[in-house]
């Protein structure tokens, strides 16, 4: 978030000089508070319109971060960068050629999706998995920041939303179907059922379709504990969503349970889901609005609303939206395995 919009463009216009001869700047916000949720950067010889980079220092204990705000000398790190795209690739070669050599190889096999343009998968997944940060910032000679005072915030964390956000006058924030009773200075967040808090003070609580999520602000920056936990749990919900976007629209797993799983999809007026068969599960569509193209097996038909179809395991069959609002509808799978990759596309109009 930038608050004051006048003083960041004002930064970015002294910045250009340094990145035109070659430097790699990077912009370190001037520090309000000693914060230890975020990176420091330590200033060092005086450039004119910025510091060369003397140290980058990772999230410090509060004590330490005192000392870095008394100094005058240290800035928090925005990861906000400027520098000629031939600068950071000539550092990018020099510190890291296995990356440099990866991204390279992985360009040379480019295809067009839609508004995207798609480097080659299998090359780039091979590419070792480093930030900009170490890969190249704190191994360049060229690292140059720029003071920038513009009301920054990473807002990094569910305490960092509350802090920029409208309070009511118990200072709490409350965002879609909440309640509370005797509650002070609380983030509480809903995207469905409805939220009850009730004599809880400095908390956040954050309930979505895939999980609900209830910590103490002074915690939340724990919270890549549990991604890792899920992760090494083999746990889906640090990488996939209950609600799932693709080319057509969109899909919403409703239930799920053994042998059986409900989808709400929804399709745009105009695209069609790619023409495709699944080895092991049956699907029955229901159309709650709108009109859907169906083609199941070697019949081709329209379904209106409160009209459904089954279509068999094995079958070839598709779905398209020919109306000019959006279509929905309830697909029921049953089966003995259920996942994404028991697709077969047959044809598919995003080059799938």
């Amino acid at each position: 978030m930038i608050q004051d919009e006048d003083a960041f463009r004002k930064t970015v216009i002294q910045a250009i000089p340094l990145a035109e001869a070659g430097k790699l700047v990077t912009f370190g916000v001037i520090p309000c508070e000693p914060h230890t949720g975020y990176g420091y950067i330590k200033r060092g010889n005086d450039l004119g319109e910025g510091f060369e980079v003397e140290q980058f220092v990772e999230k410090p204990s509060l004590e330490v971060a005192q000392g870095y705000i008394s100094s005058g000398e240290y800035y928090w790190n925005s990861g906000m960068f400027l520098f000629r795209a031939s600068s950071y690739l000539e550092e990018l070669k020099n510190s890291r050629p296995d990356i440099f050599d990866k991204c390279s190889a992985s360009v040379l096999e480019v295809t067009a999706d839609l508004d995207f343009m798609r480097v080659s998968k299998k090359i780039f997944e091979s590419c070792p998995a480093e930030s900009i940060d170490y890969a190249v910032m704190e191994k360049t000679s060229h690292a140059v920041v720029v003071p920038m005072d513009a009301g920054w915030s990473d807002i990094g964390s569910w305490s960092s939303l509350w802090d920029i956000s409208k309070k009511d006058e118990h200072g709490n924030v409350l965002c879609g179907d909440v309640m509370v009773h005797e509650s002070h200075n609380s983030y509480v967040r809903t995207d469905g059922k409805l939220v009850a808090a009730i004599g809880v003070d400095e908390l956040v609580i954050v309930s979505t379709k895939d999980v609900l999520l209830v910590a103490h602000k002074d915690s939340v920056q724990d919270i890549k504990i549990f991604t890792e936990l899920l992760k090494s749990n083999s746990r889906s919900e640090w990488e996939l969503s209950r609600e799932v976007y693709r080319p057509w629209g969109k899909y919403d797993s409703i239930d799920r349970g053994e042998c059986y799983q409900a989808k709400r999809i929804t399709v745009k007026p105009g695209a069609k889901l790619s023409v495709q068969m699944h080895h092991h599960r049956a699907e029955h569509w229901v159309v709650v609005s709108g009109t859907a193209r169906v083609t199941n097996g070697d019949k081709t038909f329209l379904l209106s609303e409160n009209e459904s179809t089954y279509i068999p395991i094995g079958t070839i069959h598709a779905l398209e939206n020919p109306g000019k609002v959006d279509l929905e509808l309830i697909e029921v799978q049953t089966g003995r395995y259920l996942g994404e990759d028991d697709i077969v596309r047959l044809e598919d109009k995003y080059g799938r």
